[in-house]
């Protein structure tokens, strides 16, 4: 039986200095229905956490708001060694969202909320400084300059090495690098929808790492007939995995990050890392994908 790895997916070095693999994990699943509370099954969420680092997934992104809390604090119990490091593991996490229930999510931006919540963060996780610490949202009822300059302070502070940005336009990237360096951006990005191609374009011209959320998302192309179908068909693959495959394959900044909270999913997922699509295939899904 061949291993499964995501180390053929290749590695991406966020900021220039933190390399990691890029096929990741996003953690927002390992949550309770609606990502409100804890998971219905502890147990499972552990075990997928700490299958992880076996399959060669080096780069979580969590976020604050997934529980709220709940995320963070299942990561530092699953991974967080007696030395008080993640053992080669880089997590990321995000603030900006506050969540008032289920499926509820509500920007806020204060400099002293982005402060309070990266600070706690760090408590949860358990580090002395978070590697990655994005904005998840720009909130449109506080200045964006005062956001972007305590994400620089809290920088310089060592409260965080990196930093980044959630769901953003390459304009507002640009007004934020003229405070700090972008290491990353997270848009939301897959076959069935395209909008951020010119936030991508940007981000490969910069150096800066994508991170696509929701990257398994096909829709009607992955419907029997559907080239998605067709191509996971000839390589005896699932749709999911020629989604991520094409992902891996568009750019070299792309660091995707299905999340499940299965650890026969998450398996199938990190499969797609050897999935090599032709370049007449790759030409047919580019063709056929939402832009």
């Amino acid at each position: 039986m061949a291993t499964i790895s995501a180390a053929a997916s290749g590695t991406f070095s966020i900021g220039g200095d933190l390399e990691v693999t890029r096929l990741g994990y996003g953690a927002m699943r390992i949550t309770g229905d609606g990502i409100w509370g804890p998971p219905a099954d502890h147990d499972r969420a552990v075990s997928v956490l700490r299958r992880l680092p076996e399959l060669g997934v080096d780069f979580i992104d969590t976020a604050n708001s997934y529980g709220p809390y709940v995320s963070e604090e299942l990561i530092r119990e699953a991974l967080l060694a007696d030395d008080g490091t993640y053992s080669g593991v880089v997590v990321a996490t995000k603030a900006g969202l506050t969540r008032t229930g289920p499926e509820e999510w509500h920007p806020v931006g204060r400099p002293a909320y982005l402060r309070q919540e990266a600070i706690l963060s760090r408590q949860r996780l358990g580090v002395e400084r978070i590697d990655l610490f994005q904005l998840h949202r720009i909130d449109p009822d506080t200045p964006q300059a005062d956001q972007f300059a305590e994400l620089r302070r809290l920088q310089e502070e060592g409260v965080v090495r990196h930093l980044g940005l959630s769901e953003v336009t390459v304009d507002e990237i640009k007004a934020a690098q003229e405070v700090f360096t972008v290491a990353t951006v997270q848009n939301l990005y897959n076959l069935n929808h395209r909008k951020a191609e010119d936030v991508l374009e940007y981000c490969e011209q910069e150096g800066i790492g994508f991170i696509p959320w929701f990257p398994l998302a096909a829709g009607k192309l992955a419907e029997p007939g559907g080239p998605v179908a067709e191509i996971a068909r000839a390589h005896d693959a699932t749709t999911g995995q020629v989604a991520l495959a094409w992902l891996l394959a568009r750019s070299p900044v792309m660091l995707p990050i299905p999340g499940t909270g299965s650890v026969e999913h998450l398996e199938e997922n990190v499969a797609a890392a050897d999935l090599q699509l032709t370049e007449a295939e790759i030409e047919t899904l580019d063709a056929a994908s939402s832009r």
